[in-house]
């Protein structure tokens, strides 16, 4: 059983939603062999709870405005560090970047088939990562100019 053209076409138009909303590393799994109740899965993330929370807004209006479509369960508002978006056919995780890395729910579907996504969400791999070190190299020059500071 693969996935339906119905779920292929929810899954590309939320993963071009989240890609306009600066999505990190947008990645979408058929699971539909493995899982009866959905069959895809449409991972993304964001480095801080309000992007998290713009990126969902998007892509619950955006399916809701071109396909006519709303969840029938919306997880993890309160927090927006996880967010989760049902819609039967498939369903959307939007993670802060720090609950996509201990999760790694990458790492639990990697034996099912990856969906082919529009090209603006396959340009956010590795996003995160490339995120993660200049939050870094910000932190660390700054600690040097703190340092520079104390020894004069």
């Amino acid at each position: 059983m693969t996935a339906t053209d119905r779920s292929l076409e929810l899954i590309t138009s939320a993963a071009q939603a989240a890609a306009d909303k600066l999505a990190h590393d947008i990645i979408a799994y058929d699971v539909s062999d493995v899982l009866s109740i959905t069959d895809a899965f449409l991972l993304a993330s964001a480095p801080n709870d309000r992007q998290v929370k713009s990126i969902v807004d998007e892509i619950e209006e955006r399916l809701n405005k071109e396909l006519g479509v709303k969840p029938v369960r919306r997880e993890g508002d309160r927090d927006a560090r996880w967010i989760l978006l049902d819609y039967v056919d498939i369903v959307v995780h939007v993670q802060h970047s720090e609950e996509r890395v201990f999760y790694a729910l990458e790492r639990l579907w990697k034996d099912c088939p990856e969906l082919e996504l529009p090209e603006d969400a396959k340009a956010t791999r590795g996003k995160a990562a490339e995120h993660a070190q200049a939050t870094q190299a910000a932190e660390e020059a700054e600690e040097l100019r703190e340092l520079g500071g104390e020894l004069r």
